[in-house]
């Protein structure tokens, strides 16, 4: 069962980052399509600026850039399962500083109803496991032992 939960959260958690990407590049459809948030970049960075709203207009920009960066390299990283501890701590850090920034924006709802908080918890308890079936990490380790 452990092997199936850290798998099922490294593919959740991943899907989550690349669906959010995938909105913002218009990949699920036109910005007021049924179940799109932004639709394109346009509408994704003035999203960013406003969940940003204590930084400057320049310093969000290059937040969404950064975030959008993270939010790719991140779940590739998480799928093929290399450096996980690291990986996901990262993404801990990652998601609990978008709860923050909601938090200071919008109020602590915003981050409750997008579960924001739960995905950075995910990531921390996915940190703190022993080992890593199916990933990138278990392969090297094997193949360095052998």
């Amino acid at each position: 069962m452990k092997t199936f939960s850290q798998v099922f959260l490294r593919t959740a958690l991943s899907v989550s980052y690349l669906s959010a990407v995938a909105d913002r590049f218009g990949i699920w459809g036109a910005p007021g399509s049924k179940s799109v948030s932004w639709g394109n970049w346009d509408n994704f960075l003035a999203y960013s600026n406003s969940v940003n709203s204590f930084a400057s207009p320049a310093i969000g920009t290059f937040l969404a850039y950064v975030a959008t960066a993270l939010e790719i390299l991140l779940p590739v990283l998480l799928l093929i399962g290399y450096k996980l501890k690291w990986v996901s701590l990262f993404s801990g850090v990652l998601l609990l500083g978008f709860a923050t920034a909601m938090t200071m924006s919008f109020g602590l709802k915003a981050p409750l109803d997008y579960s924001v908080f739960t995905g950075a918890a995910a990531s921390f308890l996915l940190s703190t496991l022993d080992s890593y079936k199916y990933s990138l990490d278990c392969f090297l380790a094997k193949n360095k032992d052998a």
